[in-house]
């Protein structure tokens, strides 16, 4: 039984509650699912790993089944979404979250994690499906939602910073990415939006963060943000929803990288009569597949040039 004495201090619904005991209750969410030795239907074998003990990483690993020994497969770092605070990379529909673990924490094991893929590339591997069958010529970073804004931070990083053996980021996608700031742009309403849910939550979440929510990491075409000309990639995808709020973000984040003198190629999709995350969360309908094959089309059309 609850004690009587227990409070909501904070309350950022959907996703959260936290009490005066300082536990957290997660309204939102997912079950975890496990690995998948083979699927019997597309022959995908998965596992979960250790990236670090210290602090806590972990991952899973997803390989296609072979059909050569010494078969290669490029290489898709993905960064779940969730708001920063909900899921995780073994949820069903895709670990430290906020708000016990406050920001920018997601985006130091994130770099970590994505450093600890580039290491596989020089040193004796300690995770052989990377080791083996990933092609290091051909890596791609990829995220929905917050996780779509990770990608961008990360890949961001790639193109500022060294990354291990020297690698590469041959492209990103964005799937409806979580951005904001202080002004409101496009339909974005005036009355209120500094205290809007994304706001807000962003605020919690990272308190104290230099210039709030025109933090670099939320918003990048910020006053203290780095050139877009630097990210670091070839390719890049961005992909909206009609019906999503954070819509226009997305378009906006499309048109800055586009104007910012940045030499890659790019493309922007719109998924008309959506939502935020349809594919995940309508993943059974024909638009929801529709956006995953036009992902799957991204990484496969490099493949092939």
């Amino acid at each position: 039984m609850a004690s009587i004495d227990k409070k909501v201090t904070a309350e950022f619904l959907p996703f959260f509650r936290v009490y005066n005991d300082g536990s957290v209750e997660r309204l939102l969410g997912s079950p975890t699912v496990p690995p998948t030795p083979e699927d019997p239907e597309t022959g995908v074998s998965s596992k979960d790993i250790t990236i670090s003990q210290k602090p806590a990483i972990s991952a899973r690993l997803y390989i296609p089944k072979l059909t050569q020994p010494n078969q290669k497969f490029p290489i898709l770092v993905y960064f779940h979404g969730g708001a920063f605070c909900v899921e995780s990379a073994f949820s069903s529909d895709h670990q430290r979250l906020a708000p016990e673990h406050t920001l920018p924490i997601a985006y130091e094991d994130s770099w970590a994690a994505f450093q600890w893929v580039a290491a596989h590339s020089i040193e004796d591997a300690k995770e052989t499906w990377l080791a083996d069958h990933g092609d290091f010529k051909r890596v791609f970073t990829g995220g929905d939602s917050a996780g779509a804004n990770i990608a961008h931070n990360i890949t961001m990083r790639a193109g500022a910073e060294k990354v291990n053996g020297g690698l590469n980021i041959l492209g990103a996608f964005l799937t409806h990415p979580l951005f904001f700031g202080s002004k409101p742009i496009g339909s974005e309403s005036c009355v209120g939006h500094e205290k809007s849910l994304a706001c807000s939550l962003w605020n919690y979440m990272y308190p104290g963060a230099p210039d709030g929510a025109d933090n670099p990491l939320m918003n990048p075409v910020g006053p203290g943000a780095a050139s877009l000309a630097g990210l670091g990639c070839a390719w890049l995808l961005v992909t909206v929803a009609e019906k999503d709020g954070l819509r226009d973000r997305g378009v906006f984040y499309y048109n800055a990288v586009k104007e910012s003198g940045w030499e890659g190629e790019m493309e922007l999709i719109e998924v008309e009569g959506e939502d935020h995350a349809c594919q995940i969360i309508r993943f059974g309908t024909a638009n929801a597949k529709n956006l995953i094959k036009t992902l799957a089309s991204f990484l496969l059309k490099q493949l092939k040039s």
